[in-house]
C-alpha cells in the first residue's frame, strides 16, 4: 500500500458523510445517484457504509457519532503519514480537532481545522485507498468558502505544498484553484458576503454529473432543499443543495466530462 499512499499524497483521496438518519441518507444518495451502499457488519466501524458505483468505491455514509454532532459532508486529502501531517498541521496555525488514529486496518484518519475555522481531513490509506472511479455520480470537486482567505491560503501551501492559481470573477471575489504538480485539485473562494453572519468557514463536495438540471430537479423531488439553481460558469454549469438531512452539496459538470 506504500505505491498508492504515495499516489494520493497531497489529493483528495475521499469524502463521507455523517448523518443523524444514516438509513434515510442511504436511501436519498442510493435513488439520486445510482449508488449500492453496503453497510460493515463489524460493530467497530460504526455502522459505516461504503458506497458504490459498478462494485467501485465512491463514498462513504455513517451514523454521526454524537447527538449534537451536524449531518455534514467530510472531505480528506491523502497523505503518507498522518502523524507528521498533523505536525506540520499545528505549525501551519490550524487546530487539531482529532489526533491520527487507526480506522480498524483500513488506514488512518486525522482531522484539522485551517486558520478560518474549516475542517478537513486526512487519510492515511492501507486497506482502503480512497476513491475507484470517476464516473458520473462520483466526487468531482472540492471548494473552500472562507473567511479570510488570505489566512487559509498559506496553510495550505505549508500543509500539502499546495500552490494557487488566482482568477478575476466579475463583480465577485477572486477564485483560487489549489494544484498540486500542476494539476486543479480543489478551489477556495472568499465566503459571499450574504451568507448569515454565523455559518463558519467550510469546504463544500461536488459530485460530478452527466446533466446538472435533471440530477438538481431529481435531488428537489426526493426532498433536497435548493440553495443555488442551476447556473453557468466558465466551461460548465454547477448547482447546490441540501439533502433532506440538512448536508449542503454541490453538483457539477464540465467540458471535461
Amino acid at each position: 500500500m506504500t505505491a498508492m499512499a504515495i499516489a494520493t499524497a497531497r489529493k483528495p483521496i475521499w469524502v463521507d458523510l455523517s448523518t443523524n438518519d444514516a438509513p434515510a441518507s442511504r436511501e436519498f444518495y442510493s435513488k439520486l445517484f445510482g449508488w449500492t451502499v453496503d453497510v460493515n457488519p463489524d460493530p467497530q466501524y460504526g455502522g459505516y457504509g461504503r458506497a458504490t458505483i459498478d462494485r467501485k468505491d465512491v463514498a462513504g455514509i455513517s451514523p454521526t457519532q454524537t447527538p449534537d454532532q451536524p449531518t455534514a459532508w467530510s472531505f480528506y486529502i491523502g497523505t503518507d503519514d498522518a502523524v507528521a501531517t498533523t505536525r506540520t498541521v499545528k505549525d501551519a496555525g490550524g487546530k487539531v480537532a482529532m489526533e491520527p488514529f487507526d480506522v480498524g486496518d483500513q488506514g488512518k484518519m486525522a482531522v484539522f481545522q485551517d486558520p478560518t475555522g474549516a475542517f478537513i481531513s486526512v487519510w492515511q490509506p492501507t486497506q482502503m485507498g480512497g476513491f475507484q472511479t470517476d464516473a458520473p455520480n462520483s466526487f468531482g470537486w472540492a471548494e473552500l468558502n472562507a473567511r479570510g482567505i488570505e489566512r487559509a491560503l498559506p496553510f495550505y501551501q505549508q500543509v500539502f505544498g499546495w500552490t494557487t492559481k488566482r482568477s478575476a470573477v466579475p463583480n465577485g471575489p477572486d477564485y483560487f484553484e489549489f494544484l498540486v504538480d500542476g494539476d486543479s485539485v480543489a478551489g477556495a473562494t472568499e465566503m459571499n458576503p450574504m451568507v448569515p453572519a454565523g455559518t463558519p468557514s467550510y469546504w463544500l463536495v461536488y459530485f460530478g454529473v452527466d446533466n446538472v438540471k435533471s440530477i438538481f430537479d431529481k435531488a428537489v423531488g426526493l426532498g433536497a432543499r435548493e440553495l443555488m439553481t442551476p447556473q453557468s460558469y466558465p466551461g460548465g454549469e454547477f448547482a447546490i443543495v441540501t439533502d433532506p438531512q440538512g448536508a449542503a452539496f454541490g453538483l457539477f459538470t464540465s467540458g471535461s466530462r
